[in-house]
């Protein structure tokens, strides 16, 4: 059969021999004792069924044990240098160091590794901030002058300018002590401390000079004879003015046929019958200000060309036109006693004109542009508001500067004169009005109130009621004789840039805004309110 010659040898599982290999010795086990006789077995006509031969069971050997061949030698791990100050890591867990010596020792790369420019940038970011932080910590533990001229003192020594332009003092004093801070962080302490060094070594010198000079000179600053003279006019001014002036008050009040009532429902009646007269354009810049003449028959403007025209009333028909101004002009006043007009400018002087146009005096002395100008009462002097942070009197028949009064921490914009001619109030960026005594030169009376800079200020002509107007898009009146503020009118939705009551009786104020408004405040005199 085919099977029979594929497998010539047939192994049973019962054989012993089939256990043996042949590097093994054969072991017999079975039984010596002999098996009775069998009888023979005639095998039947049905052929058995074939079983498939089974392949034998390989033997398993024992593993023959090799020698391990040596370990590769592993490549030092070089990590980078450890960070100086003020330096970042780039990671700091032990796991990934190891994980990246690793990776560089099986992979054969080189030590150093390249970073994506976003990282770049972003470590470069960091990094920055970073010192930044330190620079401001480091500066905050400096000790820097509060005072504003030893700041200035102090950037001079360090060779830095002392002043840039639109600086305020505490900007100027945080620069130095950034300043400080960096030279701090450099190493360049010699320079600093001999800055020191300069500044101690100079103040017992400071000292002694203003002990001498406290010694020798009073605390104040003496004026001139002519100062003295003009204090002198304006004392008996204001009292003449002053005692008309509540002589018509006295008489007002006692007086029996006088109603209040009806007097106020006259003014609001005329008020009701203010409308738009005319429009005329007045220069080819935006005009920055307005005056009438004393008896209402003039009028003159002032524009940011410089040049200053005069119109006449009602007609509204130019007469004059002024020029003199090399820069913008700010302001422009009529003079209460003749047909003479003021004019201030940016380039920092004031003009006298008559009304023909022809110049009469020049007034120079101010540092800085000047912002508004007023007339004394009498017209013999003239106020001027500029950004030197100061207000100047002059007089005008001479065109001699009397008075350079300080006060201010910030610049001076508005001044106005009392009815009386015995005071004067000025306001400024510093968010302060103030009021002056011209017979003696004191400030009596601070008006804080304002949260952003006041640059307009009015006296009312019942003289004890004052106006301002501010950034801040209010007006205030404020009551002379209880030093406060009365009233806060909120009446515009931008800053008011001017305030000015009507100068007969005061009943109204009118207000001009950056809202492209003006409005005209009534002030009831029987119920004490604006309106």
């Amino acid at each position: 059969m085919d099977v029979d010659e594929e497998n010539p040898v047939s192994v049973s599982l019962a054989d012993p021999s089939a256990a043996v290999t042949d590097d093994q010795t054969p072991v017999s086990t079975i039984d010596p004792t002999p098996l009775p006789a069998m009888q023979p077995i005639i095998p039947s006509l049905v052929p058995p069924p074939i079983v498939p031969p089974i392949a034998p069971i390989p033997s398993v050997s024992a593993p023959i044990l090799r020698p391990l061949a040596p370990l590769p030698v592993r490549p030092p791990v070089l990590r980078p240098p450890l960070p100086q100050n003020g330096e970042m890591r780039a990671s700091d867990s032990d796991s990934d160091r190891d994980d990246s010596g690793r990776a560089q020792a099986a992979s054969g790369s080189a030590v150093e590794y390249e970073i994506s420019e976003e990282s770049r940038q972003f470590r470069e970011r960091q990094e920055k901030a970073k010192q930044e932080f330190l620079m401001k910590r480091r500066a905050s533990a400096l000790a820097v002058p509060t005072n504003d001229m030893a700041v200035r003192t102090r950037l001079r020594r360090l060779g830095e300018p002392i002043t840039l332009f639109g600086e305020r003092e505490m900007e100027r004093r945080d620069r130095l002590r950034m300043i400080m801070a960096k030279l701090d962080a450099e190493g360049q302490l010699e320079k600093l401390m001999k800055a020191h060094e300069e500044e101690e070594a100079a103040a017992p010198v400071a000292m002694e000079e203003v002990e001498e000079e406290t010694l020798q000179y009073p605390f104040y600053t003496e004026g001139s004879k002519s100062l003295l003279e003009a204090r002198v006019e304006i004392a008996k001014y204001s009292i003449m003015r002053a005692a008309s002036r509540l002589y018509r008050a006295r008489r007002k009040r006692d007086d029996p046929d006088e109603d209040l009532d009806a007097e106020m429902d006259w003014v609001l009646k005329e008020a009701g019958s203010l409308v738009l007269d005319c429009s005329e354009i007045g220069d080819d810049r935006p005009l920055s200000g307005c005056s009438f003449s004393h008896d209402g028959k003039l009028l003159a403007t002032c524009a940011l060309s410089g040049v200053a025209k005069i119109w006449s009333m009602p007609q509204v028909n130019k007469v004059s036109a002024l020029k003199g101004h090399t820069e913008r002009a700010t302001d422009v006043a009529f003079s209460p006693a003749l047909n003479h007009l003021a004019t201030a400018s940016a380039d920092r002087t004031a003009r006298l004109w008559n009304a023909e146009g022809s110049l009469l005096k020049t007034f120079e002395g101010h540092l800085d542009r000047l912002a508004r100008i007023a007339f004394h009462p009498s017209g013999k002097y003239l106020g001027t508001a500029s950004f030197d942070k100061t207000w100047r009197l002059w007089d005008v028949e001479i065109g001699e500067e009397l008075l350079l009064q300080e006060g201010h921490s910030r610049s001076v914009y508005g001044i106005s004169f009392h009815r009386d001619g015995s005071l004067a109030a000025s306001c400024g960026l510093d968010a302060l009005g103030r009021v002056w005594d011209l017979r003696s030169g004191r400030s009596i009376l601070a008006l804080e109130g304002h949260v952003k800079p006041v640059l307009g200020i009015s006296f009312s002509p019942n003289g004890y009621h004052l106006a301002t107007g501010a950034e801040d898009n209010t007006c205030r009146i404020w009551d002379l004789r209880k030093k406060k503020s009365l009233y806060v009118i909120p009446a515009h939705a931008n800053l008011v840039s001017q305030v000015k009551f009507e100068p007969q009786e005061g009943y109204f104020l009118v207000t001009a805004s950056y809202d492209m408004t003006a409005k005209v405040l009534f002030f009831s005199k029987c119920h004490g309110c604006f309106f």
